[in-house]
């Protein structure tokens, strides 16, 4: 039966200790030098931190952006440093390692998340180039409203009937875009028609004059008249103007009042918007007289009697 020679454990463990010291010793300028890299690249990522978001505030006010872009530029530094103080250490072995893992983990999540990353990327373009902030009004992929919120996913829009649609931001960068408060104006466009019977140059100079006193209309753009076609029953035209835009209110109402006073002028001046008119004339070449065509109606009466 064997027996448990204690001085020869005695003797692995010392050489091992001896061993695990001597290279301790050895690799200490190593270590060293690799604290000195961790600790100078995590300074340098909290000053470029520092720097980013100072530069990210004179281009977005988006909070989130801006802590999420710190943070990566801030971790991607910190990383580069700790890559090259596993190099210093010599392990190279475990940087090819991480590398490789990192390589093959982000292809499977680039895979599996591409609407998702699509989406995150557009909002960070959105949140710089800045084409709408919160409140404005816009319309995309044929939704009209109010911004609510921009995040990495999803535009937030409340439509005019106070709907809250969700647009993935991939969206909102690939389609066009109608941001109506940039200008701080928009322009209303109205269709009306007149008789045959009235005075074209009459009408033209009551509405525009009618168009003029309304309120919010913006007296330097001018009021733009043009008649467009003859119709069944009226002579038709369009009328342009252009008003102060705030909220979308502004529009609707500035829209009515023009319609009001339009309506009021024509009849102060005996303008009439004429009722859809159909003209039955049985005399035209070709065709029948009334009488002619009522004839076997009366003869089929009197036969009956």
């Amino acid at each position: 039966m064997d027996t448990f020679d204690f001085n020869e454990a005695y003797e692995i463990v010392a050489e091992r200790l001896e061993e695990w010291i001597r290279t301790f010793f050895e690799m200490l300028p190593n270590f060293v030098v690799a604290l000195f890299v961790l600790i100078f690249f995590y300074a340098l990522g909290r000053f470029s931190r520092k720097v980013v978001k100072k530069l990210l505030a004179s281009i977005t006010d988006n909070k989130t952006i801006t802590s999420l872009l710190e943070t990566i530029v801030g971790i991607s530094i910190l990383g580069i440093g700790v890559f090259i103080a596993l190099t210093v250490l010599q392990l190279d072995g475990a940087v090819t390692s991480l590398l490789a893992g990192a390589g093959i983990i982000g292809l499977a999540v680039g895979f599996a998340f591409q609407d998702i990353a699509s989406n995150f990327i557009s909002g960070i373009i959105l949140s710089i180039r800045h084409p709408f902030g919160i409140g404005d009004i816009i319309e995309t992929n044929e939704f009209y409203g109010v911004v609510e919120k921009l995040n990495l996913r999803n535009t937030i829009i409340r439509t005019v009937t106070g709907q809250i649609v969700y647009i993935p931001n991939k969206r909102v960068f690939e389609n066009p875009l109608q941001n109506y408060t940039t200008t701080s104006l928009r322009r209303i466009d109205l269709a009306c028609g007149i008789s045959y019977g009235d005075d074209l140059e009459k009408v033209r100079d009551v509405t525009t004059n009618a168009i003029k006193r309304v309120e919010h209309v913006l007296d330097d753009r001018g009021v733009e008249f043009y008649y467009d076609e003859f119709g069944n029953s009226s002579i038709n035209f369009k009328v342009r103007f252009w008003v102060k835009f705030r909220t979308n209110p502004d529009f609707w109402q500035a829209r009515s009042e023009a319609i009001i006073a339009i309506k009021k002028a024509f009849d102060e001046n005996d303008i009439m918007i004429p009722f859809p008119i159909r003209t039955l004339d049985f005399g035209i070449r070709g065709g029948e007289k009334l009488n002619t065509m009522l004839e076997p109606a009366s003869s089929f009466r009197e036969s009956d009697s």
